[in-house]
């Protein structure tokens, strides 16, 4: 039996040696990506994303605990790691604060590292969500990297995207910045139970009462684009509920469950679920097509003429774009 047939019959080792598989880009993993595609599209993603130190990893935790004790749902959990720009390597931590998870056949954590991409996911971080919606993963549990407000990359993957704060981790203008606080479906303030958190969800609240826009997804140039725009008069708004957890404590964890249950009903009454939806695999799509173009355009180059041309910029013979436009010319410098 195959590994895509392995997994659809529940199969955890092979859904296991296929996440590698597609991790790591090999034509095994790219063949059963095809296959279980069409198996693909009902799973809930949630996005965890915030600041190093909110709590995302207990958060996650909870909530997985509670989609299996009170809602009996089978439920995925992707997080993702930072890579060490210097080694390479990756603590893959994750699990250490998901112990309760330890021994249910009905939740999969993979732990994985971001490989040195930006925005708080790895390339293959889909890929890997999308193997486990067709291994049958009603609720897939995405936590981001942690690195700040970078980390918009999560609004074009999940169907849900919650932002995790936590009080006393700096100024209440870090709660109003532009890039990750507009990616909320659901403010999260954890950590409920230390001091300011009155101040952190006052800056929360004065924010989104100043006036909050709706995400929009539009094409630029060929790409899918998130914007802040104000919605068509009359058209159903959502604005981010602010909920206070104590992850440790599993404090608030009911309700914020219920906030995300009532985020998916809205996206779904709206069309906004399928709008999404297109988004995220027209991202992924182009994605895919960029890297293959470049590594076919790579291929052609004829040996040593980069090398070459590279050796002229760093003599400042021949600037970046001079040398870029040469490439694509196949001509001669």
């Amino acid at each position: 039996m195959d590994l895509a047939a392995s997994i659809l019959s529940g199969n955890r080792l092979a859904l296991a040696r296929l996440l590698t598989q597609v991790e790591n880009h090999t034509p095994e993993g790219r063949q059963a990506l095809d296959l279980l595609f069409p198996h693909t599209g009902h799973a809930h993603l949630v996005g965890v994303t915030g600041a190093p130190g909110t709590g995302k990893s207990s958060l996650v935790n909870q909530l997985a605990l509670f989609y299996r004790r009170q809602a009996g749902k089978r439920v995925g959990i992707i997080a993702v790691d930072p890579t060490s720009p210097f080694t390479g390597g990756a603590v893959l931590g994750d699990r250490v604060r998901m112990r309760d998870l330890a021994g249910d056949p009905q939740v999969f954590i993979r732990s994985m590292a971001s490989r040195g991409s930006l925005g708080g996911l790895a390339h293959t971080t889909s890929a890997l969500a999308q193997v486990l919606d067709a291994a049958g993963f009603e609720i897939i549990l995405v936590e981001t990297v942690g690195a700040g407000q970078a980390e918009v990359d999560i609004a074009r993957l999940a169907h849900t995207t919650l932002v995790v704060e936590a009080p006393g981790l700096g100024d209440d203008i870090q709660a109003i910045k532009a890039g990750i606080l507009e990616i909320a479906d659901v403010l999260v303030v954890n950590k409920a139970d230390h001091p300011g958190v009155e101040n952190a969800e006052r800056a929360l609240r004065g924010m989104l009462e100043l006036a909050h826009p709706v995400r929009r997804v539009f094409r630029r140039h060929g790409q899918a684009v998130t914007v802040e725009a104000p919605p068509p008069a009359g058209e159903p708004v959502w604005l981010p509920p602010i909920l206070r957890t104590v992850a440790t404590e599993d404090k608030g964890i009911v309700e914020l469950a219920a906030a995300i249950d009532r985020h998916a009903g809205f996206l779904r009454q709206g069309g906004d679920w399928a709008r999404r939806e297109r988004a995220r695999l027209e991202s992924e799509t182009e994605m895919l097509l960029q890297e293959a173009l470049n590594s076919r355009f790579r291929a052609g180059i004829p040996q040593g003429k980069y090398e070459m041309l590279m050796a002229r910029v760093m003599e400042r013979r021949l600037s970046p774009w001079e040398a870029a436009r040469v490439l694509l010319d196949g001509r001669q410098a």
